[in-house]
């Protein structure tokens, strides 16, 4: 859940962060949403969101309106509504300098523009499908990597096809292929105990997984410049970079 909230989201993590008080313009399109979720209005609402809406991994993120209304009763059930309704713009609902507009300790977050972009919150109907999800997966790995508690990513370079499991306790762990094979093959490289790193507040992170005289490292990138790739895997022996791939996001 750390992840969900800070990474997932962009960034959204509501630690140590101070709120102030709503202005009057941002209160109008907050009364607004409420009143939408008071009435299931669920067109209202999906004229609201900021596509991909994401959701925990490996649920899919929601695409579009289209979707939305198809899964909102997925998200918003009665303890989220409740919690939504009851809420007041002026006590409940504040904003949190640039990272935008968050409701109680940032269950949803709203940009300054009116869009809900963040819902960190999952119904029962959500757990049960992530734990089906995650089930699923794992029948169709090799069985050398099918135990795990959360997915985390897959990455694709040129040459690797790289899976990232969290093994719980903060632990991490590393499977990587040759780009042509499937995950239910054996692994050519398996390496445990990696760790998560936050790269600065805006969003980017990086995995690091030692072995031997080798550090594999699988950056994340959230914001970086123009033209910049959703992620890398850098490969270090003895404290000298000896392979940099850009990699794509193939799940998360």
């Amino acid at each position: 859940m750390k992840k969900l909230i800070y990474i997932t989201l962009v960034i959204f993590s509501v630690t140590n962060v101070t709120g102030q008080e709503l202005k009057k313009e941002y209160q109008k399109f907050i009364q607004t949403f409420i009143e939408n979720v008071k009435g299931d209005k669920k067109e209202a609402i999906a004229n609201m969101i900021s596509y991909p809406l994401k959701r925990e991994n490996p649920i899919p993120s929601i695409k579009n309106k289209a979707e939305f209304i198809k899964r909102y009763s997925e998200i918003f059930d009665a303890s989220l509504k409740k919690e939504i309704t009851s809420s007041k713009t002026n006590k409940d609902w504040s904003e949190v300098g640039w990272r935008g507009i968050m409701l109680n300790d940032g269950t949803l977050w709203f940009d300054t523009d009116g869009k809900l972009k963040t819902i960190n919150y999952q119904s029962k109907f959500e757990k049960d499908l992530k734990a089906k999800l995650i089930s699923s997966q794992k029948d169709k790995l090799h069985p050398s990597i099918a135990k795990f508690k959360n997915p985390e990513y897959v990455l694709e370079t040129s040459k690797f096809r790289i899976r990232i499991d969290d093994m719980g306790n903060e632990n991490y762990r590393y499977a990587s292929w040759s780009v042509k094979q499937k995950m239910s093959d054996k692994p050519d490289l398996i390496v445990n105990n990696g760790k998560w790193f936050a790269d600065g507040s805006g969003g980017n992170h990086n995995f690091e997984f030692k072995k031997g005289n080798y550090i594999y490292t699988c950056y994340i990138i959230v914001l970086g410049e123009k033209g910049s790739p959703p992620a890398q895997l850098v490969i270090t022996q003895n404290g000298k970079e000896i392979l940099s791939q850009n990699a794509k996001i193939v799940s998360r």
